[in-house]
């Protein structure tokens, strides 16, 4: 029964800090908002799934794309590669080449929006009108970014823990 329940109260629990995160910062609902948060959750599933005894190559590269795009509406995002990067270690994923490929993925990703910005053509996407500020400006934005990764985090190893009794 703990197997089920744990991991709905863990995430009432998040959705309630980005209820509280809403009411209390008064922002407007808006897609962005919730960009980074479903970014960093898809990132952290595809490493996850990573099977034992294979290359890690290509999930490396999505997850830095991923993260690349989440880093456009929060910079300091980009520092979740470091614990994604200490888990392969630990699963003995990694390698140079997941290394490599991951530092590509965040290139491929600031060379999309460097082409973009200096493009003549202008595409004025509602999804990109709002633009990076300073670091510590963004702090706020972590809030609902944090609460969906330890959700998530408590959830796995909740199950996996249950699951092993």
């Amino acid at each position: 029964m703990l197997y089920h329940l744990l991991p709905v109260a863990f995430w009432l629990l998040a959705l309630g800090a980005i209820v509280l995160w809403e009411i209390i910062f008064n922002y407007q609902f808006s897609i962005i908002n919730y960009a980074v948060p479903a970014l960093s959750l898809l990132s952290a599933a595809i490493i996850r799934r990573i099977p034992r005894h294979t290359e890690s190559v290509e999930q490396c590269f999505v997850v830095a794309l991923l993260l690349g795009i989440a880093a456009y509406w929060l910079p300091t995002v980009v520092g979740l590669i470091l614990p994604i990067w200490f888990y392969l270690i630990y699963q003995n994923l990694f390698s140079l080449r997941s290394f490599l490929s991951s530092l590509l993925g965040f290139a491929c990703v600031g060379l999309w929006f460097a082409v973009l910005s200096l493009s003549p053509f202008t595409f004025h996407f509602s999804l990109f009108t709002f633009h990076p500020s300073p670091f510590t400006s963004n702090l706020p934005l972590w809030l609902p970014t944090a609460s969906v990764l330890l959700a998530w985090l408590l959830t796995v190893l909740v199950r996996k823990h249950l699951r092993v009794r």
